[in-house]
């Protein structure tokens, strides 16, 4: 693969998970940590990736206050109009952090009468905007780079809370790996808001259906609603219907 090759796949990587592994990227490409690292030097001189240790961030969801080059931002906006459409006056709603949740928080009805819980900074304030909801702060150690608290005390607040909904912003999801992440602090977020809810749902665009990262966040049965850009109908998501999941 030639370096140019490298770079935009690395770049694609980045900005469809928000965050990648060196690791991650090593045994994508076949290629040597230097090899990966001398990448994304280059990448964040150029300004496209923000370096951070141990991997890369995208920079539409470091500078998530006000995106300016969110990726595949129509499509999050389809995903957050359906899941919008979920949500009843009255509820109780716990949500983690991510672009495709910013949109959610922007799509809701104005009239809608419910209370969201986040540990995500700039979701929380995308919530207060609105004129009806109750915003609760889940607190605990910042992750700087991301705006996300997590920690055991963030994870204790959560565990207290008896929520109808849980509205999961997705990194990966596969019908075999189940749903993964590549944060390990996060990760043990997700599965305390998951265990703390009625119901979990899944937002992910498309391209994240049948891919997997590192880590574990549950298996595919502990998550009863997926919601993508795509027609429930799709053939790529009959799999996940077929196993007794909705599909949105």
């Amino acid at each position: 693969m030639l370096k140019n090759e490298r770079l935009n796949v690395i770049l694609h990587e980045v900005n469809l998970h928000n965050k990648v592994l060196t690791t991650y990227l090593v045994d994508r490409l076949g290629v040597s940590e230097d090899t990966i690292r001398r990448d994304l030097n280059e990448l964040a001189e150029m300004g496209r990736i923000i370096k951070v240790h141990g991997g890369a961030l995208s920079k539409s969801f470091h500078n998530s206050f006000n995106p300016t080059e969110v990726y595949a931002r129509p499509e999050k906006k389809i995903i957050a109009h359906k899941a919008a459409q979920l949500v009843r006056n009255g509820m109780f709603v716990l949500t983690t952090g991510g672009t495709t949740i910013l949109e959610l928080a922007r799509a809701l009805p104005q009239q809608l009468h419910a209370t969201f819980f986040t540990g995500s900074l700039p979701v929380a304030f995308e919530y207060a905007q609105h004129p009806h909801i109750d915003v609760i702060l889940i607190g605990d150690r910042l992750l700087k780079n991301s705006k996300i608290t997590v920690g055991a005390a963030a994870i204790e607040q959560i565990r207290q809370v008896k929520a109808d909904l849980c509205f999961l912003g997705t990194n990966a999801i596969d019908l075999h790996a189940g749903l993964t992440d590549n944060d390990l602090d996060v990760v043990q977020v997700k599965k305390a808001m998951i265990e703390s809810s009625s119901r979990a749902v899944s937002l992910a665009i498309s391209e994240k259906i049948n891919t997997s990262q590192q880590l574990k966040v549950c298996n595919i049965n502990s998550i009863n609603t997926i919601i993508t850009e795509l027609d429930p109908d799709n053939e790529l998501l009959q799999p996940y219907k077929a196993a007794g999941l909705e599909i949105i």
